[in-house]
């Protein structure tokens, strides 16, 4: 199943040096979201968790003011057996039952440098916005304004040098 894992460059970093990642939270297409999104193929499916991560991706931003102010997500294949549904979180959020192995990551998607401001602004204020701030939604809504960049695996020491 793929799985889209929330994410920063200091994550990303990490799971280039383990090898693995231990999240606990991820997005993918859940029968929840399959109902909320009437209409829509699987490619349409999956940029909606891809979304839900990037926006996820912000909240880790939000606890780690250390870490260069850009999105990251992880797209990962993994078993169905180490993926949970959890609907009461989200409803494209999934349980992850083990690590994600590097191995099973098929792409990141990484904001460009450019959208570093803008993101910043979005991590500030992604929690008021989740509590309903209008002021603070605009703010996340001009960062996901930004489509995230696709680079592959072997490229993460590049990306991340």
């Amino acid at each position: 199943m793929r799985v889209y894992v929330p994410a920063t460059l200091r994550i990303a970093s990490e799971l280039l040096n383990a090898k693995r990642l231990t999240p606990g939270i991820g997005f993918a297409v859940t029968p929840t979201l399959r109902e909320w999104y009437a209409e829509g193929d699987l490619e349409e499916l999956e940029y909606a968790a891809l979304t839900e991560a990037a926006r996820a991706s912000l909240r880790l931003l939000d606890e780690d003011a250390a870490t260069p102010r850009r999105r990251v997500v992880l797209a990962a294949d993994l078993p169905d057996a180490d993926v949970v549904w959890a609907p009461d979180l989200d409803r494209a959020a999934v349980r992850l039952g083990g690590a994600v192995p590097l191995s099973a990551v098929a792409a990141v998607h990484v904001d460009d440098p450019s959208a570093a401001e803008t993101v910043a602004a979005a991590a500030e204020a992604v929690i008021a916005a989740d509590l309903g701030s209008e002021d603070s939604q605009f703010l996340v809504d001009e960062a996901e304004g930004h489509e995230l960049l696709w680079y592959a695996t072997q490229e993460l020491p590049d990306l991340l040098g």
